[in-house]
């Protein structure tokens, strides 16, 4: 982002080890480990979308250009790879969304 000359914008949380479990559960069963950004488009002026995972033992680090819809996941040269890469990411924000839309509805 290049929100105020920023970098990048980190946000921390806690969440639980049940929660926790869910987060692993989603990306071992996307099977993102197994792909490579190789063939994706790399990050140009319009931005680009990271995503770095640590699985026990294992550490991948994914880089692309922005991606604004499936045509352009379709137009790319490793499309099943970056379909894997979009629904994951995609999953995940719905995840984060919800959890914090979840904290600030609930009334102690």
């Amino acid at each position: 982002s290049q929100y105020k000359n920023d970098t990048m914008i980190r946000k921390e949380c806690f969440i639980s080890a049940s929660m926790l479990a869910e987060v692993r559960r989603v990306v071992e069963d996307s099977e993102i480990m197994q792909e490579s950004d190789e063939s994706w488009p790399t990050p140009d002026r319009v931005g680009q979308q990271e995503l770095e995972i640590v699985l026990g033992d294992e550490h991948i680090s994914f880089t692309t250009s922005k991606i604004g819809s499936l045509v352009d996941v379709n137009q790319s040269k490793d499309p099943e790879g970056l379909r894997t890469f979009y629904y994951l990411v995609q999953d995940l924000k719905c995840l984060v969304f919800s959890l914090i839309g979840l904290h600030f509805k609930i009334k102690p």
